[in-house]
C-alpha cells in the first residue's frame, strides 16, 4: 500500500504556531526571563498571524490526516475567536507579571501551546484526536493555573484543576473507549454513517456518549461539573483567569457542539435531555450563587458557569438555528468577558492588586471612564438591550422556542432576571456609593485599547450586527451540510 502524504493546508494555522511556539522557547531559553516582554509580543504576533492564516481558509469542507482533521466554516469561526481571545490575553498578562515578579518567558508560551491545544480541539474529526488535542490544552493550563509558585492560592488552584481535570479526562476516556467497542469506530464521518443509515444504537453506545460528554462538560464548566470553577479562578493569577473564562471555554463548546450534532446528530432525542439539565442547572446555580460572593474573581466564576447555560439552550435545540445561536453567544461572551477582566486588573492601588467588590465603591467619580466601561460590561452580561448581550441571549432562546423547548426558554428569560441582581450590584456600588480611595492611574501595555475596543463593541453590536450574524449562520450551515 503506497503512503499518501496528507494536504497540510488545511492544518497550516496549527503547524504555524507548533513552530512558533517551538522557536520561541529556544529564545527564551538563550535570552533568559529578562526578554519575557519581547516573547509576549512576539507570542501576540503569532497568535494573530495564526487568526489570519485561518482566514484566509475557504468555505468548503476538507478532511485531511485520514479523517482525522477537519477544517470548515464553524473551525475557522470559532478558532479566529479563540486566537484573538488569547491574543488579548497575553496582553493583559504584560504588566501584571512584571508587577507581580512573576515575568517568565515559559508564561506566554504556555499560553501559545494551550492555543494550539484549542485549534486541535475545534478541528477534531475523531475521538483520538479529540483527545490529543483537549490534553495538548490541558497540560498547558495546569502549569499556568500554578504559575505563581510563591502563592498558596495559586498552587491550590493548579493542584484543583489538575486533580478534576484527571479525573474528567479518565471520564472521556471511558466514554469513547465504550463508542469505540459498540460503534467499531472512532471517527466522527463514520459514526454519522452508521446512525444516519438507521442503525439502532445500544446502550453501550448512549452510555459512552454521556461519559464524553461528562468529560466535556467539565471543560466547560457546566453544572455538575462546575466545582473546581470557583476556586481556579480566585486562585489563579487574574491574567490566567482571564484566559480561562474566554478562549478554553470558546474552544470546548466548539468541540461539544461538532461532536453532538455530526457524529451523534441523528441521535439527537438521546442527548437532549442531558443538555436541557445541565443547561438548567447551570443558569440556576450561576445566578443564585454569585448574589452572595464579596470577590469579583469568584463572582466572575459563577457568571462564567451561567454564561455557559444559556450557550447550552441553544445546543439542546439541536437545529442549525440553535447553532448559531451558540457562535453569537460566544463571539459576544468573549468581548464581555475580556472587557471585564481589563477592568478587574485595573483594580490596584499602590501597586496592590484588590479583588473585592466594595473596592469598586464610587468608581464613577475617582475614575468615570473605567466606571463607564464596567457599567457597560455588566448591562451586557444582565441581557440588557441595546448592549450585545442582550442580543446574544435572544438568539440562543428564539432557537429554543423554535424547538419547542419553551420551558427550557422561560427558565433561561427567568434565570436572566435573578443574574441581573448581582450585575447591577455592582453598578449600583460604582455609582451611588461612597468613594474609597482611588486606583492607580491605568497603565498602558494596551489596557485602555482594550477597553475602549471591547466596550464599544458591546455597546455598539446592534448598529451594524451584520458581519457577525452572517458569519455564525454559515459556520452553522457548515456543521449540517453533511
Amino acid at each position: 500500500m503506497t503512503a499518501v502524504f496528507p494536504d497540510i493546508w488545511p492544518a497550516l494555522p496549527e503547524i504555524f504556531l507548533a513552530c512558533a511556539g517551538m522557536a520561541l522557547l529556544m529564545i527564551g531559553v538563550f535570552r533568559g526571563d529578562g526578554f519575557t516582554r519581547p516573547i509576549g509580543y512576539m507570542t501576540m504576533v503569532a497568535l494573530l498571524l495564526g487568526a489570519i492564516l485561518t482566514m484566509g481558509y475557504g468555505t468548503g469542507r476538507v478532511v485531511t490526516f485520514n479523517g482525522l482533521f477537519v477544517m470548515d466554516a464553524f473551525g475557522v469561526f470559532m478558532k479566529v475567536l479563540i486566537l484573538v481571545a488569547a491574543a488579548l490575553s497575553v496582553m493583559l498578562s504584560l504588566s501584571f507579571n512584571e508587577r507581580e515578579k512573576m515575568a517568565r518567558f515559559e508564561f506566554p508560551v504556555l499560553m501559545l501551546f494551550a492555543t494550539l491545544g484549542m485549534l486541535m480541539m475545534v478541528s477534531a474529526n475523531d475521538l483520538i484526536s479529540l483527545y490529543v488535542g483537549l490534553e495538548t490544552q490541558s497540560l498547558a493550563l495546569y502549569v499556568i493555573a500554578a504559575f505563581r509558585r510563591d502563592s498558596a492560592k495559586s498552587s491550590e488552584a493548579g493542584l484543583k484543576y489538575f486533580v478534576l481535570g484527571a479525573l474528567s479526562s479518565g471520564m472521556l476516556l471511558y466514554g469513547a473507549s465504550l463508542v469505540y467497542g459498540f460503534a467499531g469506530t472512532t471517527a466522527f464521518d463514520k459514526i454519522a454513517a452508521l446512525f444516519a443509515g438507521g442503525a439502532h444504537p445500544s446502550a453501550g453506545v448512549i452510555i459512552g456518549l454521556v461519559f464524553v460528554a461528562a468529560g466535556l462538560a467539565f471543560k466547560i464548566s457546566a453544572v455538575p461539573f462546575h466545582m473546581w470553577t470557583p476556586d481556579v479562578y480566585e486562585g489563579a493569577p487574574t491574567p490566567v483567569t482571564a484566559f480561562f473564562a474566554a478562549a478554553p471555554k470558546v474552544a470546548a463548546i466548539a468541540l461539544f457542539t461538532r461532536l453532538l450534532i455530526e457524529p451523534f446528530g441523528h441521535l439527537v432525542h438521546s442527548w437532549q435531555q442531558i443538555i436541557i439539565v445541565s443547561s438548567i442547572l447551570s443558569m440556576a446555580l450561576g445566578s443564585f450563587a454569585a448574589i452572595t460572593q464579596t470577590n469579583i474573581k469568584r463572582l466572575m466564576a459563577y457568571s462564567s458557569i451561567g454564561h455557559v447555560g444559556y450557550a447550552l439552550v441553544g445546543l439542546a435545540s439541536g437545529t442549525q438555528e440553535g447553532v448559531r445561536g451558540v457562535l453569537i453567544y460566544m463571539a459576544v461572551y468573549i468581548v464581555m468577558n475580556i472587557g471585564t477582566f481589563a477592568v478587574i486588573l485595573c483594580m490596584k492601588q499602590k501597586g496592590r492588586m484588590l479583588e473585592e467588590i466594595k473596592d469598586l465603591a464610587g468608581l464613577s467619580r475617582t475614575n468615570p471612564l473605567l466606571a463607564g466601561a464596567m457599567a457597560v460590561f455588566m448591562f451586557s452580561m444582565a441581557g440588557i438591550p441595546p448592549m450585545a448581550g442582550f442580543f446574544s441571549k435572544l438568539y440562543v432562546f428564539l432557537a429554543a422556542i423554535q424547538a419547542q423547548l419553551y420551558t427550557l426558554a422561560v427558565i433561561g428569560v427567568l434565570t436572566s432576571v435573578v443574574g441581573a441582581y448581582y450585575y447591577l450590584r455592582i453598578v449600583k456600588i460604582m455609582y451611588f456609593d461612597e468613594p474609597v480611595e482611588a486606583f492607580d492611574k491605568i497603565g498602558d501595555d494596551g489596557m485602555t485599547g482594550i477597553l475602549v475596543a471591547t466596550g464599544l463593541f458591546t455597546l455598539l453590536f446592534f448598529v451594524v450586527p451584520a458581519p457577525i450574524l452572517n458569519y455564525a449562520a454559515a459556520a452553522a450551515a457548515s456543521l449540517f451540510a453533511g
